[in-house]
């Protein structure tokens, strides 16, 4: 079963655009958007599991320049 999450990213001044078109090359990114309010980019990520959507966010997505920080918010079912 695949694991999506959002990831809610703070950036740069400026740097939202870029930000989003670097993370939809990065495997695992279905999409993101650029918003605006307390995040500048929203991305809907998905990996086969809880740890593996962790490396995901940590190894590829938070190393993108113009990321000032992120929250990861997991998909859950009840």
């Amino acid at each position: 079963m695949t694991v999506r999450g959002y990831v809610l990213i703070q950036t740069e001044v400026g740097r939202a655009a870029a930000v989003s078109e670097l993370a939809t090359a990065v495997e695992g990114v279905v999409d993101a958007d650029n918003v605006t309010g307390p995040y500048d980019v929203v991305i809907q990520a998905e990996a086969d599991t809880v740890d593996d959507l962790g490396r995901l966010v940590v190894a590829r997505i938070q190393t993108i320049p113009g990321i000032t920080r992120t929250v990861t918010c997991p998909v859950v079912r009840l």
